[in-house]
Formats: C-alpha cells, structure tokens, sequence
C-alpha cells in the first residue's frame, strides 16, 4: 500500500465520511470527472485565482490516483478528502490527481470552504485530526526524535488583524506570560489547550532538536485539540514571551465567529506536517512518498 507524503491525505480515527459529506454538501455541488481525467495538476496554482481557483475535495464516487511525476504514490477512494493543502495554503499542488474510474467529486474554493466552516466549525478538528494522523505517523517513522543539529523552520503566522481580533474575543484572563528558559508545554504529556504567540518567541523540540520556531502570530499544541495522546514535541520561552491559550471549546467559537482562523491554522498545521515530511525524505529518499 502506498504510504503518504506531506499534503495528500491521511486517515484518522476521528475522521467520519459522512460528516465530511454534509460538510461539503452544504456549499458545493457534485462534479463528474471521466476516468482518465485530470481534477488537478502538480506544481501549479490556482491562478488566475479567479477563473482557476485552488479547491480542497471531497470524492463520492469512484477512485483517484494521486501522482508525483510519473510515481503513483497514493490512492484517494469514496468519502476521503485529498487537494487540502493547495486549496488552505495557497501553495503548488505536490501531486497530479488523476481520475481513475469515472469518478464524481465535490470541490470547494476558499470562499465556498469558510462559508461552510461557518456552519459547522467542528469540521476543522476533524481535518486537524487528519493532519495529525499524519504528523504523527512522520514522526514515527524518522524514529522519534531528530539529530540534535537538524535544520529548522520559522511557523507561519497569523494576520496581525485576524490576532488582534481573536486577542479581543478571547480577552485578557487568557493571556500568559513567561520567561525566557521557560517550559511551556513537555513532550510526552497530555495537553488541554493550543496557544498562539503574541510577543516573543517559542522554540519547539522533539528530544534536543528544534525543529521549529514560533513568533507573533505563530501558533503551537494544536494536537491537543483533536487527540487525548501525549504531546509531540516541548515548547520553551527562547525569549520573554506572551501567549494566547485557547480551549477546544473557544477554538470552535472562534472558527464559527471568524472562518478566517481556522483556514489560517489548518493551513499552520498542514505546513508543519509537510516539513516534517521533508525531513523524512532527505533521511530516507525514496520512502516518504510511499
């Protein structure tokens, strides 16, 4: 069975097919794609955004073959989702995704997916918990830990408005403050809350490497949202820091309140996942897209 790499799909225990459905049901419309179709290609954005936006899918019916270059390297099947980092982040696409089987597919654009995630926030979890699958499995098979001198990645940040706005929602009794040296969050326990940077900086590590960095804006421990297992990665104050905590429950509330956030961390979240990635092909080139 073909393994997965950074940006298509990955299976979780909390992903439900039918809530998926209803998701995409509510603002999008079935498509049919032929077999032998392209529903999207790799290395290309969706532009002009207008006429060509990127869309993240949901396929009903039939099966996709996800291709990079020539290699075949996943398969998409009924009630599964595949395209989400292009469509959240903006970004290229990783793979060709290629019709199979006379497939019929709903696709949602920016616009058509915030719409959507106003009505039911509780989606985003569930797709955060699909990246964590994700992240997880990636972190498993580079064996745990990183070298101690391994490269690290700067975390994307929020609109300073959007956190402005969710700083003024959440209020002050969510606010800490602490030191630099200061342990925020140690791997291997259970963690209850995601926290978002807004003065200073927080170094995140697995065993002694950093693998990454987050500043204002930046956000941390959203794994804790959508699973009850112990925590990843250690977050330490590299410098004096302050930090937005938020709950599940104010997660959901924000997202309904402001879609703009949860596409923001989806896109946070899948971006974190793809580096990871990386760093599983530069150890072992050749199995990350499996």
């Amino acid at each position: 069975m073909a393994k997965l790499r950074a940006g298509e799909p990955a299976k979780s225990s909390a992903y439900d097919p039918a809530v998926a459905l209803e998701f995409f049901s509510s603002a999008g419309k079935p498509q049919p794609f032929a077999k032998g179709a392209t529903i999207f290609s790799e290395n290309r954005i969706g532009l002009p955004l207008l006429l060509m936006p990127n869309r993240i899918y949901l396929l009903l019916e039939g099966e996709v073959g996800l291709f990079a270059g020539e290699e075949h390297i996943a398969s998409i099947h009924a009630g599964e989702v595949f395209g989400e980092m292009a469509a959240l982040g903006g970004t290229a696409r990783s793979a060709t995704a290629l019709a199979m089987f006379d497939c019929r597919v709903i696709g949602l654009d920016e616009a058509q997916f915030g719409a959507a995630l106003r009505r039911n926030p509780s989606f985003a979890l569930m797709l955060m918990g699909v990246m964590a699958a994700r992240l997880r499995d990636t972190i498993g098979r580079l064996g745990g830990a990183p070298p101690a001198d391994t490269a690290w990645r700067e975390a994307a940040a929020l609109d300073p408005q959007l956190l402005s706005d969710l700083t003024s929602v959440v209020g002050p009794s969510a606010r800490f403050r602490y030191p630099a040296g200061k342990q925020i969050m140690r791997e291997g326990q259970r963690g209850v809350a995601l926290y978002a940077v807004l003065e200073g900086r927080v170094e995140i590590r697995i065993g002694d490497a950093v693998v990454e960095k987050v500043g204002p804006g930046g956000v941390f421990g959203e794994m804790s949202l959508v699973e009850r297992k112990p925590r990843l990665a250690s977050a330490v104050a590299e410098t004096d820091c302050a930090l937005l905590a938020m709950s599940r429950h104010m997660f959901l509330h924000l997202v309904k309140k402001s879609p703009k956030f949860g596409q923001a961390l989806l896109k946070a979240v899948g971006e974190r996942a793809a580096f990871m990635a990386s760093r599983l092909h530069e150890q072992e080139p050749g199995k990350a897209a499996a």
